[in-house]
């Protein structure tokens, strides 16, 4: 199309030329890849053009401004949506990008992918999990006003936008998130419902009938309706309608049509997840007044008015950056934390307050020193935040005297004389209520706003619960810390239900995940030191409800050698095992007294700590041989799960002692003793193993 602006008469000819430039760009990027799903963008383009181009504030040419405000496509199956407009408006992703969508190797995967494309904030399709990341970044960016703004100086003040589906409204995660930003006020959060009334496989009304407004009104929410998604000036005025409401969240129903424009296709199914065919895009192009050739096409004057997000952008972030300045003459010191976090810097003296724990034979649950250990640091750490699904007490994960994350608008009435404590924004412990699904996924929203080490905590057989959280934490490599204790049938009375057998190795099937079950209170010092200390991956803490001995560490290896991931508990006299026991948790106490009953019958044993399996293969291949010497293949590895993956370390020689069935309803010790977990089953399985028959007179054979 010309330059020549007489072809553009009025500011609506430009605006119906750039909703149209969104809607086939995508269009033919999905075609070509003859892949994807080109109905959402026909449909939610005007909502989109209207969010981008007269709200957003952001900056294309730095992608990372921290003020910025943040877009979630909630509803990622319409990804060519996103990677349109970041193109358009100046973001680093080429029309070669748009062309090769979801090809190998492009930055416009079939599904939104944080770090692949400048401008993705968080991964998204698994539906409701960008809702819940998006309440997510809506308590970061409250929690860091509240810590940091001044009057006057409102040096974070951003809104987190969104725009979501049919499908991320049904699921449950959605349906928690939205019940606790509701309870929150966060008014700084404000959605856009794509209500086009169509799903994969059938029409809204099969499935999907209550009324969506008075549900989000009853969670709290302030509710918009608008009845047809074309009407732009309706959007923005809702828009606007939505940031003046400041102590509620926002809904913006918006009535669409999926596959707009599309004779044979639009509200129907068929417009969901395949492309139109080349001959309905030639008559959906044809019916809009759009030129059928050529594919990809880009009129200059819908590119112009893109592009000018860049200069604007400039500007936004230069003004917040000479405010910043002013901020830190007035506040040298907050605003050099607040830059620390900004930057994901870690303060050198963290660890200062935190004391090794003394050897006691009694000892105490990991979970309780664990407890102990972010006592001693959290003050350190300013961005640390987070809570448990209603289990502080249980996981010991409460920050003394921090205060609760929770709306100023709050703090009278019976609520705060029910949970006492400081009630505010400012407030660290976040109280998740009973949503260990919303938990997950909003701790990946506060992870990618950035500024916030996010922690959060349940029992260890409710991470599956989070399992889709923390699945795309690990994808997107957020910093999340998981705190999951009672992790073993040690638990006992509750019964199978609550005994997590098959957990453990579940977490670890989950690449970029860190698990790390530390054996004693020490272990659990460097277990935080890691989780607090490892970029850029979710780590997740599994502890024990019951107590376990604090090791002699003059007797036994060093417990910060769990940054290894295993290391030499203790070897055998002449430092040439013939037995190699290991173990990790609270299994460790077996391995160390199963070791001191074995020298009595002079087996050269070596104990093995395993803490984290993820850290022990990344180690040099010299190391873990000399953990693990490749020609000492009697082993006996001990734990509390599944036996699932721990034959790649005692090998087809060796023996597992584990549980490969859920367990039962008793007293933790008998539980223990019923299933195997004894000292003097473990000396038997040695004997065998070695083909040793008499404890008294042992012999080789």
């Amino acid at each position: 199309m010309s330059t020549n602006t007489s072809l553009i008469p009025n500011p609506a000819a430009l605006d119906e030329l750039c909703v149209n430039t969104i809607r086939f760009l995508s269009v033919d990027a999905v075609q070509k890849a003859d892949s994807g799903h080109p109905g959402m963008p026909l449909g939610a383009a005007p909502m989109a053009y209207v969010l981008w181009t007269k709200f957003l504030q952001h900056n294309p040419s730095d992608p990372n401004w921290f003020n910025r405000d943040r877009f979630v496509l909630s509803a990622g199956h319409g990804s060519m949506l996103l990677y349109s407009l970041l193109h358009l408006t100046g973001y680093d992703l080429s029309l070669n990008e748009i062309k090769q969508f979801r090809q190998w190797g492009s930055k416009t995967p079939g599904h939104p992918e944080r770090h692949h494309a400048p401008g993705v904030e968080v991964t998204t399709g698994p539906l409701g999990q960008g809702f819940a990341n998006g309440v997510g970044i809506a308590m970061a960016e409250a929690y860091l006003a509240a810590k940091y703004n001044r009057p006057g100086d409102p040096v974070i003040d951003h809104y987190t936008y969104a725009i979501v589906s049919d499908g991320d409204l049904m699921e449950g995660v959605a349906a928690e998130a939205a019940s606790l930003a509701g309870h929150l006020r966060l008014g700084k959060l404000i959605y856009l419902y794509d209500d086009n009334r169509i799903t994969l496989a059938s029409a809204t009304p099969v499935t999907f009938t209550e009324d969506h407004a008075l549900r989000f009104q009853s969670y709290g929410w302030h509710t918009l309706k608008i009845d047809d998604g074309n009407n732009l000036e309706a959007i923005e005025q809702a828009i606007r309608d939505a940031q003046a409401v400041t102590d509620r969240p926002s809904l913006i129903l918006v009535r669409t049509h999926i596959g707009y424009g599309s004779p044979n296709k639009q509200d129907t199914c068929a417009a969901h997840g395949s492309p139109l065919g080349k001959e309905e895009v030639k008559l959906t192009k044809e019916n809009l007044g759009w030129p059928v050739e050529p594919a990809f096409l880009i009129p200059e004057e819908a590119l112009a008015h893109f592009r000018s997000a860049v200069d604007v952008g400039q500007q936004l972030s230069t003004k917040w950056e000479e405010r910043m300045v002013i901020y830190a003459q007035k506040y040298p010191d907050l605003a050099q934390e607040l830059r620390s976090l900004i930057h994901q810097q870690i303060p050198e003296n963290w660890t200062k307050d935190i004391t090794p724990f003394p050897a006691d034979s009694k000892g105490m649950a990991t979970r309780a020193a664990s407890g102990k250990v972010m006592q001693a640091f959290f003050k350190y750490l300013p961005g640390f935040i987070g809570g448990s699904a209603d289990l502080n007490t249980s996981t010991n994960t409460e920050l003394k005297d921090a205060g609760n994350f929770e709306s100023a608008a709050m703090k009278n009435g019976d609520l705060q004389g029910a949970a006492g404590g400081v009630w505010s924004y400012e407030g660290r412990n976040v109280q998740y209520g009973v949503r260990e699904h919303a938990m997950g996924a909003i701790s990946n929203g506060m992870a990618a706003h950035g500024g916030i080490i996010p922690f959060c905590a349940t029992f260890l057989t409710f991470s599956d619960y989070m399992r889709p959280s923390i699945r795309l934490a690990a994808l997107s490599a957020l910093k999340v810390i998981y705190v999951f204790t009672h992790d073993s049938i040690a638990m006992g009375e509750d019964g199978p239900t609550h005994q997590p057998v098959e957990l453990l190795a579940a977490l670890r099937a989950i690449p970029n995940l860190v698990v790390i079950r530390p054996a004693d209170a020490n272990e659990t010092i460097t277990a935080w030191q890691m989780a607090i200390e490892i970029p850029d991956k979710p780590v997740a803490l599994v502890l024990t409800r019951q107590n376990v001995a604090t090791l002699d560490r003059s007797q036994y290896g060093a417990a910060d050698q769990l940054h290894y991931g295993g290391y030499i508990l203790q070897d055998a006299a002449d430092g040439q095992p013939e037995l190699i026991l290991m173990a990790t948790g609270s299994e460790v106490d077996l391995i160390v007294a199963a070791q001191e009953e074995l020298k009595k019958a002079h087996v050269a044993v070596r104990t093995v700590s395993l803490p984290s399996w993820e850290l022990f293969d990344t180690q040099t291949q010299e190391y873990r041989d000399q953990v693990l010497p490749p020609d000492i293949t009697a082993r006996i590895a001990v734990e509390a799960g599944i036996s699932q993956g721990w034959h790649r370390y005692t090998g087809n020689s060796g023996d597992i002692i584990s549980i490969d069935r859920f367990g039962a309803s008793a007293p933790g010790p008998l539980m223990l003793r019923e299933f195997g977990f004894t000292v003097e089953n473990i000396v038997q399985r040695a004997f065998a193993l070695l083909k040793i028959r008499s404890v008294t007179t042992p012999q080789n054979t």
